[in-house]
């Protein structure tokens, strides 16, 4: 069947992924951007900026963008690279994938243009396919080097994750890791804490990092469960009162409901040999949290028992 493709109120067509349990996810064609995913109770899992801007070319502030062919400013495109502000289209060569002819599933694609090959001349393909399935959301990337000579790249999803109270949330599966902190200069030390916690402006890049993170929101008890592939650094970001009151594009107070934990590889970027390709894997769940002794259990968090 071919995926469901509505024009929003701003124009852009979005593609809206539905499964039997009730679920539901948003596709914008636009930056191949996952803009909404809804559990079974219709609760948004996403985090959207009450002050995004729906009007190419500006980034949409919230869901989980794809920044490629860079990384924030670690190079000498726009911020994240171009990928983000381009219309991108449906995929109907999605080989070696499997096909996917349902209404939970869809494969989009971003070939490179005369205007992207004047400010970063490589010829590629990016393909990313979504699948909804009962309580998780899976994003596949693939990137092609369909030129003659090699190329390399950066490459992130940024998972906008909606919590209910920033200062309530921990971050479990980043311990005694190596991270770069981008508020000091950059500087590479290693985590201490038994977790991540927030009481302010935090953007790291944790290198090296295990395939699973768990994101434990306290007072929704629920914790999502990160698991990737490919893509083997993690960025934690969460700018706090004064950042947010800085970027146009965010509320004053919305840093208090959103998180963003990222599948990324940017310490080593990728490198392709002509006609090459990488691929990546992420999967975004939610399980119910459960309280042990006013602790988590972690081995439920990190292995999924529950």
């Amino acid at each position: 069947m071919p995926p469901n493709i509505v024009r929003d109120a701003d124009g852009l067509p979005r593609i809206i992924l539905t499964e039997p349990t009730g679920s539901s996810a948003e596709v914008l064609l636009y930056g191949g951007q996952v803009v909404s995913w809804k559990n079974e109770r219709r609760e948004e899992l996403l985090f959207m900026s009450s002050k995004a801007s729906w009007k190419p070319p500006k980034a949409i502030r919230g869901g989980i963008p794809v920044c490629f062919p860079q990384f924030g400013n670690l190079g000498s495109l726009e911020q994240h690279g171009f990928a983000r502000n381009r219309m991108w289209l449906l995929d109907s060569d999605p080989s070696p994938l499997p096909p996917a002819n349902n209404q939970s599933s869809v494969d989009l694609v971003l070939k490179s243009t005369e205007e992207d090959l004047k400010i970063w001349s490589r010829s590629f393909e990016l393909r990313l396919r979504v699948t909804l399935s009962a309580g998780k959301l899976t994003l596949i990337p693939r990137v092609r080097n369909t030129d003659h000579k090699a190329f390399s790249f950066m490459f992130a999803l940024c998972n906008y994750l909606s919590v209910s109270d920033i200062s309530e949330v921990r971050v479990e599966g980043l311990e005694t890791l190596d991270y770069f902190d981008n508020w000091i200069n950059r500087e590479r030390f290693t985590e201490q804490a038994d977790a991540i916690t927030f009481d302010g402006e935090f953007e790291r890049v944790y290198l090296s990092t295990p395939t699973k993170i768990a994101i434990i929101d306290h007072e929704k008890k629920r914790t999502f469960e990160l698991w990737k592939d490919g893509m083997p650094d993690a960025v934690v970001w969460n700018p706090w009162d004064k950042k947010a009151k800085a970027l146009p594009d965010l509320g004053d107070e919305d840093y208090q409901s959103m998180l963003c934990v990222d599948s990324a590889a940017i310490e080593t970027p990728i490198i392709l040999k002509p006609f090459e390709e990488w691929k990546g894997r992420q999967e975004i769940s939610t399980v119910s949290s459960s309280y042990c002794s006013g602790q988590l259990d972690p081995r439920r968090v990190l292995y999924g028992f529950h």
